[in-house]
């Protein structure tokens, strides 16, 4: 009888499940329409229009990009890699890491539930492809791209707790930079490499300008690698020479999801108040970068609508790693 008494109460909450279901894909498919932002944000575009432009690029100078992940190089500056090479300006990109800790991503890869460590290995080596095949779309050469091959998701370990120490990657078990094509194969997981790394690079390109990602960027290799490159340049006494942007800018955003080409890039809700400059892009631009994301066909697959929301007509960089004005939990650097 206990079975029985139990049933009217299921059969309620079936009930009640369907429409919250409804109603949950309803506010999912709404809030990634243009109309949404427009109404939710109706000043978001007109707070764009009235940034400064992004300082031109001139012939001769030399622009490094760090990229956290194959990918990020070509959503936040697949755009302004495209206007310096019509000024006859020298790109160089170098992948902090080669993503080889998706697990989603791996699991297609390998086509397991649960991936391997080897699994996790081959999509290193097919992202580290792909990386290729975009930035070769943007007119970038292949002898300027550097691959470091540090361990996806964990560059924030290196830098507060395995920074003398060495880190083993938890997806692929490795605990050294081992994917051919990498600058200093051989080299143990640790901050201390990192940074040597980055550093011979920097003395190797001689860069004019660097753009890395903000300290507010929500993903934790993405502030890490802001975090190291401030240092290093700090050291050199050129961080004027930083600028900065962001990918992963707050929940849901950039806002709407998926191909809206001729609308804005708005302000990241996670670092709305940064000195913001506007590179604007032609249509011809912005097709092009979007052809440059769709060589990244593995992440694609799985985030295809995120990363086609950075087809806008526009690109943002801020002069500034903080804003003006007291500090947040958001804008902090860790402790060492």
């Amino acid at each position: 009888m206990k079975g029985f008494a139990r049933r009217p109460a299921a059969r309620s909450r079936r009930r009640w499940l369907a429409p919250l279901l409804l109603v949950a894909a309803i506010l999912a498919l709404w809030i990634n329409v243009t109309p949404f932002t427009r109404i939710t944000q109706p000043n978001a575009a007109a707070r764009v229009a009235r940034l400064p432009a992004t300082t031109p690029l001139y012939e001769g100078q030399k622009i490094l990009i760090l990229s956290p992940h194959p990918d990020d190089e070509t959503l936040c500056c697949g755009g302004l890699i495209q206007k310096a090479h019509a000024a006859h300006a020298e790109v160089y990109v170098a992948f902090m890491t080669s993503g080889d800790g998706f697990e989603f991503d791996a699991a297609l890869e390998g086509r397991q539930l649960r991936p391997t460590a080897r699994a996790f290995q081959r999509l290193a080596l097919r992202r580290m492809d792909e990386a290729r095949a975009a930035t070769a779309s943007l007119g970038v050469p292949a002898t300027h791209l550097s691959f470091l091959g540090y361990p996806d998701g964990s560059l924030l370990h290196l830098f507060l707790e395995n920074y003398a120490s060495p880190y083993r990657s938890p997806t692929t078990g490795l605990s050294a930079v081992t994917y051919p094509g990498t600058q200093s194969p051989g080299s143990a997981y640790t901050g201390q490499n990192l940074e040597r790394d980055l550093g011979t690079l920097l003395d190797r390109v001689h860069p004019d300008l660097v753009l890395v990602p903000a300290p507010q960027d929500a993903h934790p290799d993405h502030r890490t690698t802001g975090f190291m490159a401030l240092r290093l340049m700090a050291a050199r006494g050129q961080t004027s020479r930083l600028r900065y942007w962001v990918v992963h800018g707050g929940l849901e955003w950039p806002l709407p999801k998926g191909l809206h080409r001729t609308e804005p890039l708005t302000l990241p809700s996670r670092a709305p108040n940064l000195a913001w400059t506007r590179q604007d892009l032609t249509p011809d631009e912005v097709l092009a970068k979007g052809r440059a994301v769709n060589l990244y066909r593995t992440q694609t697959a799985l985030l295809g609508r995120f990363m086609e929301a950075f087809e806008r007509r526009n690109e943002l960089f801020s002069t500034t790693p903080l804003p003006r004005g007291p500090l947040t939990d958001t804008t902090l650097p860790p402790p060492r």
